[in-house]
């Protein structure tokens, strides 16, 4: 049964159902990736780092060196959910948004997850020399990327689609996730997105 939501080129006239919500590591391409999808699908892309940072009136590497990382999550948290709240988008969440157990909740029930995945050497080649990301800025960053992905990836691969982003352009890597987008709405019924109960 073909939805009629995303036409075989991958452009309009489409509906797209609800939030799509780009998730793996820094480096793998969400935000790239994100705008164009975003142009494609005629929808607003929103990149839910640069909303913690606007909520916060302070950049990322300053929340974690005044307030810890565990305020920063929590922040996280709370900007994930009221974007997931609002009007359907291409959301390009942060690299460990989507371990939080909550926000994932609310991504099943109010997006559909798309997992950039990518391998180590193109996440070193990718992130060398970028002072904004606190994660890498303490020891080796290929030993704390290689850490990440053992902890992240088995929980990025619970995502509804996976997409691997290897050296091809971001168009190339865009028009993938808009086919793996189109076979997914293909053989899901999408509803509306579904109310979401938070943790006590």
């Amino acid at each position: 049964m073909s939805t009629g939501w995303i036409t075989p080129d991958g452009t309009g006239p489409l509906t797209l159902p609800r939030t799509v919500v780009l998730v793996g590591l820094m480096g793998a391409g969400k935000s790239v990736v994100g705008k164009r999808l975003a142009q494609r699908l005629h929808v607003p892309f929103i990149d839910a780092d640069h909303e913690v940072e606007k909520a916060a009136g302070q950049s990322i590497a300053d929340i974690f060196a005044t307030l810890g990382e565990d305020a920063f999550r929590e922040g996280e948290r709370k900007v994930m959910a009221r974007l997931l709240d609002g009007p359907v988008c291409v959301l390009a969440a942060g690299g460990g948004a989507f371990m939080c157990p909550e926000t994932r909740r609310r991504v099943k029930r109010r997006g559909i997850s798309v997992w950039l995945r990518a391998d180590l050497d193109l996440l070193v080649r990718r992130t060398a020399g970028r002072g904004h990301r606190p994660l890498l800025n303490q020891g080796d960053p290929r030993a704390k990327l290689e850490s990440l992905m053992a902890q992240r990836y088995p929980v990025y691969e619970t995502a509804d689609v996976t997409v691997d982003a290897g050296e091809e352009s971001p168009d190339t890597t865009t028009g993938r996730v808009l086919d793996a987008l189109r076979d997914w709405l293909d053989a899901n019924d999408s509803p509306p997105p579904e109310p979401v109960e938070t943790d006590p």
